[in-house]
C-alpha cells in the first residue's frame, strides 16, 4: 500500500469518527429535550390535576346543587311553593292531620308499621285528610343519601298518583324492605325494586325514568327544607289544628294502632 492511500484511508477513518460522533451529539440533544419537555408535561398535568382536585373538592355536590335550583319540577298531585304541599285524602275532611317523617327514620318505620293500616282507613272513610312533610335530615348523621333519594322517588310514585305514592311510602318502611340504620335507599335500583311491590309502579316507564333520571330531586330538597323550617325537630312527628299529636301525658306520637285510634279521636274531638 502506497503512502499516499495509507494517508486517505487514515483521513477518511477520522471523517467517518467525526460524522459518528456529530450523529450521536445530536441523538443526545433531542434525548435532553424530549426528558425536559416531559419533564414540563408532568409537572403541567400535576398542577392541572392538583387545581381540577381543588375545583371538584370546592364544587357543591349533586344535592347542594339540587338544593339550590330556582326552576324545580314538582310532581303532579301537589300544590304550594315548589308543590311542597301533598295532602292525601277527601277533598271533604275537615280535619287534616299533618305527618312529618324522614325515610330513613327507623322510628317512621316502626310507626308505619304499627298504626299505617289504622291511617289509611281512616283517610278512606273521610275522617281526616292526611298532609305528608319530608325530611331528609338523617343522611346527616352519615353524609348518606337515602333519605333524599328516597324522597325523590316518593315524588316520582306521586306522579303517578297519590295511591301509588301511599302505597310506595308503605312499602318504604316495611319490615321487609326498611334498610334499619343503612343507606341502602341511596341506590336506584333498590328503590325500583322495592316499587316493583307497588303494581301501580312496577313496569312502570315514566316511573323508573323519573327515579334514575333525579326529576324530583329539587323538589326533594325544598321538602326537605319545609320540615327544617317546621320546628317539628325530629320524626316522627303529628300535628293537627296547629297542635302537636302526641300520646297521654307525654311527648311522642302514638306508635301502636291503639295508642293512635285514642290519641287521633281526641284530637279531632278538640
Amino acid at each position: 500500500m502506497s503512502a499516499r492511500n495509507n494517508k486517505a484511508n487514515k483521513a477518511a477513518a477520522r471523517e467517518r469518527l467525526r460524522l459518528e460522533r456529530e450523529r450521536q451529539a445530536k441523538k443526545d440533544r433531542v434525548r435532553r429535550q424530549l426528558i425536559v419537555a416531559g419533564s414540563t408535561v408532568g409537572v403541567l398535568a400535576l398542577a392541572a390535576g392538583v387545581g381540577f382536585a381543588v375545583m371538584e373538592a370546592n364544587k357543591p355536590d349533586h344535592w347542594e346543587a339540587a338544593k339550590d335550583e330556582k326552576n324545580v319540577t314538582a310532581p303532579k298531585n301537589t300544590s304550594g311553593e315548589n308543590g311542597t304541599t301533598v295532602v292525601i285524602g277527601k277533598p271533604e275532611a275537615k280535619k287534616t292531620l299533618e305527618v312529618y317523617e324522614d325515610p330513613r327514620c327507623p322510628s317512621c318505620a316502626v310507626f308505619e308499621q304499627g298504626v299505617g293500616e289504622t291511617m289509611k282507613k281512616d283517610v278512606a272513610e273521610g275522617k281526616y285528610k292526611v298532609q305528608f312533610v319530608g325530611a331528609t335530615f338523617l343522611d346527616n348523621a352519615d353524609q348518606g343519601q337515602g333519605s333524599k333519594n328516597a324522597m325523590s322517588a316518593l315524588g316520582a310514585a306521586l306522579d303517578v298518583s297519590p295511591e301509588a305514592f301511599s302505597a310506595y311510602k308503605a312499602a318504604l318502611y316495611s319490615k321487609e324492605f326498611h334498610p334499619q340504620g343503612s343507606d341502602k335507599f341511596a341506590k336506584d335500583s333498590y328503590l325500583l325494586e322495592i316499587a316493583d311491590t307497588v303494581p301501580a309502579l312496577k313496569d312502570n316507564a315514566a316511573f323508573k325514568k323519573n327515579v334514575e333520571d333525579g326529576t324530583f330531586d329539587a323538589w326533594a330538597m325544598k321538602m326537605s327544607a319545609k320540615f327544617d323550617k317546621s320546628g317539628m325537630g325530629g320524626t316522627p312527628a303529628l300535628k293537627m289544628d296547629g297542635k302537636r299529636v302526641t300520646v297521654e301525658g307525654g311527648k311522642n306520637p302514638p306508635m301502636t294502632a291503639e295508642e293512635y285510634r285514642t290519641t287521633v279521636d281526641k284530637a279531632l274531638a278538640g
